[in-house]
């Protein structure tokens, strides 16, 4: 058989297959550096089946300190502020114990479409190099919502999780 006869069905056969893995809120970064800025970059591909997403609300883990979002035309940014569970370091000996600790931006975005949400923050010192940092969220749409809230258990296979929390591997400072 001609090798590039079964070639393209067989990339688009793999490829419909992993759709699931694409089609969830991924973040465009895979690390962080503990003890440092970062901004971290939420990619939305679709809406909930035909519906357009009208709500994005992200919950920042505990050890994710001075958040910021970046506005975005024709999106309202919600604030929730609240206590951190413990006090944590910042720059040049300063401590926060309050902070972000959910944004959310309401708007449109028609399921034809992908936009990003970017927050920028600090990674907490108290973090050990190759951890991971889960960031929830619900994606919301008229009648239906996807909770992408799931964040595995230590061993669990990354292909049983229906609806995986983004996450960053935290990684020391050089």
């Amino acid at each position: 058989m001609n090798a590039k006869r079964w070639l393209l069905p067989t990339v688009m056969l793999v490829l419909s297959q992993a759709s699931p893995a694409f089609s969830h809120v991924t973040l465009e970064q895979r690390e962080a550096t503990i003890g440092a800025p970062t901004k971290v970059t939420f990619r939305v591909p679709h809406g909930c089946g035909e519906q357009a997403t009208l709500k994005l609300r992200v919950l920042l883990p505990e050890g994710f300190i001075a958040a910021k979002p970046m506005p975005k035309a024709g999106w309202k940014l919600d604030i929730a502020q609240g206590a951190y569970a413990k006090t944590h370091d910042y720059f040049h000996g300063a401590k926060l114990s309050e902070g972000n600790k959910e944004i959310t931006w309401v708007g449109n975005l028609p399921n034809g479409y992908y936009d990003e949400f970017v927050i920028s923050g600090f990674i907490s010192q108290d973090f050990k190099p190759d951890a991971m940092l889960y960031f929830p969220v619900v994606q919301e749409c008229a009648s239906e919502a996807h909770r992408w809230i799931e964040i595995p258990k230590a061993g669990q296979p990354a292909d049983e999780i229906k609806e995986p929390a983004p996450g960053l591997r935290l990684v020391p400072k050089k």
